[in-house]
């Protein structure tokens, strides 16, 4: 749900405050209610809207389905282009492309990125009644993991660590969400997941205060302060070309939770909507709400950079997307 707010203070461009003024612009989400990705939606949809021209409602809709690419597709193909669209972007958005995975109908190039609420460390787990309660356990016996399907990063975190890191993940996809995959790990379906730290800290601070998920490792281009000792998915490879494989699938953690639009916005919308986003991330109400609530945001990247993150993944050399690709299982 979103709300809306008082006028912003800066002036506003009178064709894109009369285009959005008395309608409300959806924030779609690929994923089911209670991930990262929805905490962020959510969390931007409580300011975005008294900072766009016009004031419009921030409406969030989830859009589930084959690991966001449901929604992705979706947005490339048959959403409407005029601005009152946007969404959350699935972090793998250019990797996928890169390495020319199975359903995609999109060119990430053509989107337009909005801005980034924040960078992404994930981390994968297992429940405490689990054998696999370190890496290391995780090489020597199979380990039941669940995912969402095959172009998330529940699924190809996991089987790029089994072909680079030697584990034995058993991965069981379907699951419409990380909401869900929980659910069937505290049942005992399987022994664990993989989830955004910053949400988990939100969502499932009585798991990690009581000890009941053993961290196995983590995903990101470096260490978070807060798990100095639990591994980075980078240093884990046999070799050093498979650590530089499996630093490439760390790329999509630094596109993180970003805010994108469709391909042939105007371009005075799309640059309303970028200073609304670059005002939403100093916006003094939100930042106490996550202050008080022990969210992590920022530091934000704006919409240009995200432009030229994109651009740089899908320059990556053949040889090295080869072995990415291999190591995914494609």
């Amino acid at each position: 749900m979103a709300l809306a707010f008082a006028a912003p203070a800066h002036a506003a461009d009178p064709a894109v405050e009369a285009f959005y003024k008395g309608r409300s612009v959806d924030l779609i989400v690929g994923t089911t209610p209670g991930g990262g990705y929805d905490l962020y939606a959510r969390l931007v949809a409580r300011a975005l809207g008294k900072h766009i021209p016009g004031n419009p409602a921030v409406v969030v809709k989830n859009m589930p389905g084959a690991g966001q690419l449901t929604m992705t597709n979706w947005l490339y193909n048959a959403a409407a282009r005029d601005g009152a669209i946007i969404a959350m972007a699935p972090q793998a958005l250019a990797i996928e492309q890169a390495l020319k995975s199975p359903g995609i109908q999109y060119d990430a190039g053509q989107f337009r990125f909005i801005g980034r609420v924040a960078p992404v460390v994930e981390v994968t787990y297992t429940w405490h009644t689990s054998a696999t309660k370190t890496l290391e356990d995780a090489r020597r016996r199979e380990t039941i993991m669940g995912a969402s399907g095959p172009t998330s990063p529940t699924y190809y975190y996991l089987q790029a660590l089994n072909e680079l890191a030697g584990t034995k993940f058993k991965i069981i996809n379907g699951f419409p969400g990380g909401g869900e995959t929980n659910l069937a790990m505290q049942r005992g379906e399987v022994e664990g997941n993989s989830k955004s730290w910053a949400s988990m800290k939100v969502d499932n601070a009585d798991w990690l205060r009581e000890g009941k998920v053993h961290l196995l490792l983590q995903y990101a281009l470096e260490r978070a302060p807060d798990m100095p000792n639990v591994p980075l998915m980078s240093e884990l490879g046999r070799s050093e070309a498979d650590r530089t494989a499996l630093k490439v699938f760390a790329m999509g953690n630094a596109m993180g939770r970003s805010i994108v639009t469709t391909p042939g916005v105007p371009a005075e919308r799309l640059a309303a909507l970028r200073e609304a986003f670059d005002a939403t991330m100093r916006d003094p109400e939100l930042m106490a709400f996550t202050r008080e609530r022990s969210i992590d945001i920022g530091p934000p990247l704006g919409g240009a950079a995200l432009d030229a993150l994109v651009r740089e993944t899908l320059s990556f050399p053949p040889d090295v997307m080869a072995t990415v690709k291999r190591a995914k299982g494609d």
